[in-house]
């Protein structure tokens, strides 16, 4: 009975925790891409250099969602409360 317990709790936190993690990248990528075309059309010549560092924050924040899935693969497969 406890275990069932400790995997069901591991279930609903690995489906919070991809589902959070998911929602956070969205918000921010959408934050960091608008923010990015907004300084283009206000600085066409630095386009160049705008566009990089809008890829490079995007990538950065579409890692947390990866690390978020990571964790819960261990949480659902090789969860480490269960005896």
């Amino acid at each position: 009975m406890e275990q069932a317990i400790i995997i069901a709790a591991s279930a609903v936190g690995a489906g919070l925790a991809i589902g959070l993690a998911a929602i956070g990248a969205g918000i921010g990528n959408g934050t960091v891409t608008s923010k990015a075309i907004e300084g283009m059309a206000r600085q066409p010549e630095a386009k160049g250099t705008i566009l990089v560092n809008m890829l490079i924050s995007v990538g950065l924040i579409e890692s947390i969602p990866i690390i978020a899935a990571v964790i819960a693969i261990v949480l659902v497969f090789a969860n480490p409360f269960i005896k």
